[in-house]
């Protein structure tokens, strides 16, 4: 193993770029595309038809995903400021240029997200809720505070002074602190302190109901100013500024032909926690000398600061939005298990015909993790072999390959240790995972391993091997199966298991199969395929007949699909694109894309499936229908393994044209994107939202299952 390999800095990227051979005038920013996306998400928060505790929670996905955002790519943007290399957006905007209308963006919507706590916070006064700060409580209520802070949040604070033998403290990434000016009474001087808020006890505290009294909640970075001075006995705090700082977290795997692929990821995970802030959050009435010397510390220039009038942390609103208050939130979901995942072995149903399932429409626990977890106990599977991207924490997934493992079955884990800011869950599981027996692979350098797969080996009744395959759009995340729309397929299919078996050969070993007749496998077929059906369609058209494309993603920007899309549109392909997240297409342009249209989904669910329909022609609904990992974005093409399954049985693509033309008709929940770049929000059908008709519908169908029809 070599040892001598660390992480000497940024390793700088070969950036896509478009050099003059696409119009930039085609294509909408990557970056304010995104930014837009988050304004429909902070537009749930102020839309008075979301429950009133669901806009909180709303309120807080904004921030969380703002938060990813300057980490991530403002941070990107920022290191190429500072290397000697730079590079024009495929829309002809430098590094520079983007920085300076991403600020202009997040001045407006960081505006809006104060504005509608605050409407937030008198709703909920309607409601006999009330939100207070430390000035409002009663005495009682103090008490209660004190005694809270100082059993449940003191004994962990540790205040950080700088003096001649102390150094401005780290700074950790999205922390939450407080900066204290302190004067001694003895010497006079005044000098700088830090006490950062801890993770777990920063939220909204429910206060012990007094007699005829409201529900009222502080937060608890309230409690903790107000007892700030039991941290500095015999020092008088002169002053007190909230302030957050982001750190940039755009890095790159150097010296990425290591051998120890895990030990470079710990590496990494660590050295992204050092890298440089990018961005400094306080109040417009801070102390301008402590924000002077923040800013000097920090080497943050003014347009990295970002000023609000009365909060910081909008994250904690999640807190607000747990309320056990049913009338105030969505109506409860389960999801349902339907017949062939309600009785008998998985493996006899999925060989009596392909099984899709849809969710959280429908139950994961009783579909894809009961796959493994039944794989793991029964005695005639001889292997498993999955990959995990993002699993969570206590995953029944790794219990599962880990009793299965001790049970003598060969068991094989693609972990991807690369998962953006999974890492260090992902380390954790990889070792559990070894000493227990599994063989664990880290997938192949220079690729992030994003597909969704997972295949069974069971020794059948005669004697023959026989492979199960699921195939999935989503994560092996049971937590998250809750809250994402995601489908997956079940299947004995040998033209899709096999094909499935090399690629874990491809992930596990050295395989160069390149020939792949059904699966589309990124980085080998799987952009080559899109195009030939996206040009298929096009020369169909151009000869008369009519047929569409229906795609479904979360971001759209490979700037060679985009100009295969255009060419299809003006051959007279009908293009119907459903991308929850950015797009740089730019839909309804004359004489380049009139027949494009794309609409974006936001509400109760993130939508997270990847749906691709090739009509055949003459015909609406039927054709080539795909499932899969993969967005058409460069990154999904070239830099990462995914995999889109066909979909061959009629009845389960059936099934997925309905979702997709509940989805077009959605008049509730979706926005529509015009040729500007903006998104208007479709009006007229309150009970047309998808998530409400997806629901209504898979009861329904239950319910004929159940009645045997």
């Amino acid at each position: 193993m070599k040892k001598n390999k660390t992480l000497k800095g940024k390793k700088k990227k070969q950036l896509f770029s478009p050099t003059g051979k696409f119009n930039p005038d085609e294509f909408f920013n990557r970056e304010l595309s995104w930014l837009e996306f988050n304004s429909r998400v902070l537009n749930e928060a102020v839309d008075e038809r979301t429950p009133l505790l669901e806009r909180f929670r709303f309120l807080s996905i904004y921030a969380s995903n703002l938060d990813e955002f300057v980490m991530k790519r403002v941070g990107g943007l920022k290191g190429q400021l500072e290397s000697d290399f730079s590079y024009k957006s495929i829309d002809g905007l430098s590094p520079q240029e983007q920085l300076l209308k991403i600020r202009e963006k997040l001045l407006v919507d960081n505006k809006l997200q104060e504005k509608t706590f605050e409407l937030l916070k008198d709703e909920l006064r309607k409601n006999k809720i009330e939100l207070i700060k430390w000035e409002q409580l009663s005495s009682s209520e103090r008490d209660f505070c004190n005694e809270h802070f100082l059993t449940k949040i003191f004994p962990i604070l540790t205040p950080l002074s700088v003096d001649s033998g102390k150094p401005f403290p780290f700074i950790s990434n999205l922390s939450y602190s407080f900066g204290l000016y302190l004067k001694n009474p003895l010497t006079q001087e005044v000098s700088f302190s830090r006490v950062k808020l801890p993770e777990n006890v920063h939220k909204w505290l429910e206060l012990p109901l007094e007699k005829d009294q409201e529900r009222r909640l502080i937060n608890t970075s309230q409690i903790i100013k107000a007892n700030l001075s039991t941290l500095y006995h015999g020092l008088e705090i002169v002053d007190v500024m909230p302030f957050r700082v982001t750190r940039n977290a755009d890095w790159e795997h150097a010296d990425e032909d290591t051998e120890d692929l895990l030990e470079l990821v710990e590496e990494a995970v660590n050295f992204r926690r050092l890298q440089e802030p990018i961005r400094l959050e306080c109040l417009n009435n801070c102390n301008k000398e402590m924000l002077k010397y923040l800013k000097d510390e920090l080497q943050l220039k003014d347009t990295d600061i970002y000023f609000y009038e009365s909060a910081l942390d909008y994250l904690s609103s999640n807190s607000i939005a747990d309320l056990d208050i049913p009338e105030l939130s969505y109506p409860g979901w389960r999801p349902l298990t339907h017949m062939p995942f309600q009785k008998g072995n998985i493996f006899e149903r999925i060989r009596e015909r392909d099984l899709f399932v849809h969710h959280p429409y429908e139950n994961f626990v009783t579909s894809a993790e009961r796959f493994i977890v039944e794989a793991s106990e029964d005695p005639n599977v001889l292997s498993i072999k999955m990959t995990l991207y993002r699993t969570g924490d206590n995953s029944q997934f790794i219990r599962s390959l880990i009793e299965a493992a001790e049970n003598g079955k060969q068991v094989v884990c693609l972990i991807e240790l690369k998962a953006r800011f999974d890492e260090k869950r992902n380390i954790h599981w990889a070792r559990k995972m070894e000493d227990a027996g599994v063989h664990v692979v880290y997938g192949i350098v220079g690729l992030k391993t994003h597909t969704k797969i997972a295949m069974v080996v069971r020794k059948e009744s005669k004697g023959q091997l026989l492979r199960y395959v699921h195939i999935g759009t989503g994560n092996y995340n049971s937590k998250t199966a809750k809250l994402y729309t995601d489908m997956g397929i079940f299947t004995i299919d040998k033209g899709i298991t096999s094909e499935v078996n090399e690629v874990f050969n491809y992930l596990t070993g050295t395989s160069l199969k390149v020939d792949y007749q059904t699966l589309l496998v990124s980085p080998i077929n799987a952009k080559s395929s899109f195009i030939r059906l996206i040009e298929k369609q096009a020369k169909l058209a151009s000869q008369g007949e009519k047929v569409r494309i229906v795609a479904k993603m979360n971001s759209l920007e490979d700037a060679v699909i985009t100009e295969a899309l255009y060419a299809a549109s003006q051959a007279g392909v009908q293009i119907d694109l459903i991308v929850r997240g950015f797009c740089c297409l730019k839909p309804g342009v004359k004489g380049l894309s009139e027949n494009i249209r794309v609409i974006s989904i936001i509400g109760r669910f993130l939508e997270h499936s990847r749906v691709f329909f090739f009509s055949s022609p003459g015909s609406e609904w039927e054709g080539d229908y795909y499932i899969g990992s993969a967005d058409w974005m460069h990154r999904n093409m070239h830099a990462r393994v995914e995999v889109m399954a066909p979909i061959l049985l009629s009845s389960i693509k059936e099934k997925i044209s309905v979702f997709l033309k509940v989805l077009l008709s959605d008049k509730r929940s979706a926005w529509e994107l015009d040729s500007s770049g903006n998104y208007l929000q479709r009006k007229g059908g309150e009970k047309s939202g998808t998530h409400l008709v997806m629901m209504k519908k898979t009861l329904e169908e239950l319910e004929k299952s159940d009645l045997g029809t």
